[in-house]
């Protein structure tokens, strides 16, 4: 069991595949790329298939969402997928994705036993699309929406996060499409984890920002917290139902005390939490021919390490060194 100094229990693994991206996402990374780890550094598709078995099989995680940068960027991704589902007990699995290579590998994925996909569309306009992620790819992205469902990879998640000035006013013009193509929506508060460290507080748009727009044309009834549990998303009924729509204000309510997860980066790096500082080395002791309970105990002290919270809202607060690209989202 991965369990921390204040009682929670972690039972969700993110696992980074790859800090490679196919895209430049204005709120994530430079124009230019970044430093991409050299591919000694990187998890081979053995070790995270070995580091995700002892999570199930031996700490209690029942659920495994595979990140990037773009995890479908990692050309092993379905046998990973594969070999993760053939485990004892089986993980539920999904997967965080820009949805550009979703068209030519969702039924690959839905057949290796991927459960649901999370993929990210922050607007409906082309035109924005190419300012935000500096790349004329929103056709693909839409086209790789349509393959998820088609394929069976449901729920369809679709994250969108709003920034000044660009997009800021698409807010109901989202939800509106979602619900028309049966996609659950969730908006995602901007956060500091871009390597250019330009975030800034003051100017973000908020949770109550996003809802205030959507009230102009929805009726929004909340879930209530006994349906939410330890979902990082606040969720509400669209008009009623059945559609819904979640807000995730990591920022403005953050919901540290009901966190439930472990972050594993794709050099094999234990992170206790998105904002951490400090991470614990699991890479160094699979090579160097540690067995399966000494790695277990060194995540199990990982773990018990966790802080209450993520801090953004002490003045101390430094930004982590990675970029989301590297961490997971």
């Amino acid at each position: 069991m991965l369990i921390d100094t204040y009682g929670r229990v972690a039972t969700d693994l993110r696992v980074s595949l790859t800090d490679r991206c196919n895209l430049r996402c204005t709120y994530c990374m430079p124009e230019e790329g970044l430093q991409w780890l050299a591919k000694p550094d990187l998890l081979t598709d053995d070790e995270i298939v070995r580091l995700i078995g002892i999570a199930v099989t031996s700490l209690g995680i029942e659920e495994v969402r595979f990140t990037g940068g773009e995890p479908l960027l990692r050309p092993g991704l379905a046998g990973i997928v594969e070999r993760v589902a053939a485990l004892e007990p089986r993980p539920q699995m999904s997967l965080t994705t820009n949805g550009i290579g979703l068209r030519r590998t969702a039924d690959a994925l839905k057949a290796a036993g991927l459960d649901r996909v999370n993929v990210s569309l922050d607007t409906l306009r082309p035109d924005v699309f190419k300012t935000l992620t500096r790349r004329d790819r929103h056709r693909d992205v839409l086209d790789g929406l349509y393959a998820a469902r088609e394929a069976g990879l449901t729920p369809v998640k679709v994250n969108s996060v709003l920034m000044p000035g660009l997009n800021d006013d698409e807010a109901p013009d989202l939800l509106a499409w979602a619900v028309e193509h049966d996609y659950e929506l969730r908006f995602i508060e901007q956060m500091p984890l871009d390597a250019q460290h330009g975030w800034k507080r003051d100017g973000m748009i908020t949770a109550g920002d996003i809802l205030a727009s959507l009230r102009t044309r929805f009726e929004l009834t909340p879930e209530g917290e006994e349906k939410r549990g330890s979902a990082p998303a606040e969720r509400w009924l669209v008009d009623g139902g059945p559609h819904r729509v979640g807000v995730i204000a990591s920022v403005t309510r953050p919901f540290c005390a009901a966190c439930d997860r472990t972050r594993l980066t794709a050099d094999g790096q234990v992170r206790t939490c998105l904002f951490a500082t400090e991470e614990t080395d699991l890479r160094a002791a699979l090579r160097s021919g540690a067995g399966d309970e000494e790695i277990a105990r060194i995540w199990k002290l990982a773990m018990w390490g966790k802080k209450a919270g993520a801090g953004l809202d002490d003045p101390s607060f430094v930004q982590p060194d990675r970029p989301m690209s590297a961490i997971g989202g």
